[in-house]
């Protein structure tokens, strides 16, 4: 039985360890607007398309009541979606089964009593489509001050 305890454990720790490395997470002291507009500079900068802002913290307190949740997640969260068609052609000549990480998506979101901070969070593609979209993701991060 102990020896059942262990592997899961270890199981339990391996995934949480996993699941971090598929994401990339920045907790800055700047308010939500100013992080957000110079992460949308940033995309905009490298000439790169808005696809869609998602509104999530405002989706998630509208419907909350519909499902009889009540805690809230969220202060504020947006997630900006966004492409470049010669990295995503890249990427899917690669591999068709790459189309998941399109489009390319940076959360920036501030949570309930955490004053003066905001958070910045996008997916780390893992295989080789990592060379191709990290350093665009890294760069942007970079140029927004993350």
């Amino acid at each position: 039985m102990r020896h059942l305890t262990f592997l899961l454990c270890f199981a339990l720790a391996a995934t949480v360890a996993q699941a971090e490395e598929w994401m990339v997470k920045k907790k800055l002291t700047s308010n939500f607007a100013d992080t957000r507009d110079a992460v949308v500079m940033a995309i905009e900068n490298r000439g790169l398309v808005i696809n869609y802002t998602s509104h999530i913290a405002d989706m998630l307190n509208r419907t909350g009541s519909d499902i009889g949740a009540t805690r809230q997640i969220f202060e504020q969260a947006e997630i900006i979606e966004f492409c470049s068609a010669g990295l995503s052609r890249k990427m899917m000549e690669m591999d068709p089964h790459n189309i998941v990480f399109c489009p390319f998506a940076i959360s920036i979101y501030t949570l309930p009593g955490e004053k003066n901070t905001t958070w910045v969070s996008y997916r780390q593609p893992k295989g080789p489509a990592a060379k191709i979209v990290a350093p665009l993701l890294q760069a942007i991060a970079a140029e927004a001050g993350l």
